[in-house]
């Protein structure tokens, strides 16, 4: 068995370039093996082609490299999003609700996200006053766990301030 031999390795490259691309395949966006399996998919190609195995190398390096770079920045991008959950009930973390009926302290209470009226629980254990604005902290089944971003200022008087000083005056 010649090594130097391009018949050898266009089938090198070959099981190469198809293992690099199952590989990619079982990681799925991560975009780390796909770059070596279009480089070794060149290879292939040019050991097809009956060039040297040097040449089949370096164009194996060069052609991974620029692949590579060219796809990271999509992988990045990617990356970024995968966090935030467009589906299921994982859409609503970090997202703002309105206390639609009372949270009591330790209990439970409903919020209104968008459309719909959750049931809810302080993450704090605190008590949340009707009409305070919450941040979804996550999700636990049918419940959303809130955490207070703005609790409205609450009328503690009992109206007979103004009367009293209209009367006195």
């Amino acid at each position: 068995m010649d090594l130097g031999s391009p018949e050898i390795w266009r089938f090198v490259w070959l099981a190469a370039a198809v293992g690099f691309a199952l590989g990619e395949l079982s990681l799925a966006g991560s975009f780390f093996l796909a770059p070596f399996a279009v480089g070794a998919g060149a290879a292939a190609a040019l050991s097809f082609l009956g060039l040297g195995s040097a040449i089949s190398w370096s164009a194996f390096v060069l052609i991974s490299t620029l692949a590579f770079l060219a796809f990271r920045p999509l992988a990045r991008r990617l990356d970024l999003r995968s966090p935030q959950s467009s589906v299921g009930a994982g859409r609503w973390v970090n997202r703002e609700a309105v206390v639609v009926r009372e949270i009591t302290a330790g209990g439970r209470g409903a919020v209104r996200l968008d459309r719909e009226e959750w049931t809810a629980e302080n993450l704090t254990g605190e008590r949340i006053p009707l009409g305070s604005r919450v941040l979804v902290s996550r999700v636990e089944g049918a419940r959303l766990v809130v955490m207070p971003l703005e609790i409205p200022e609450l009328d503690l008087g009992n109206g007979d301030d103004n009367q009293t000083e209209a009367e006195g005056g």
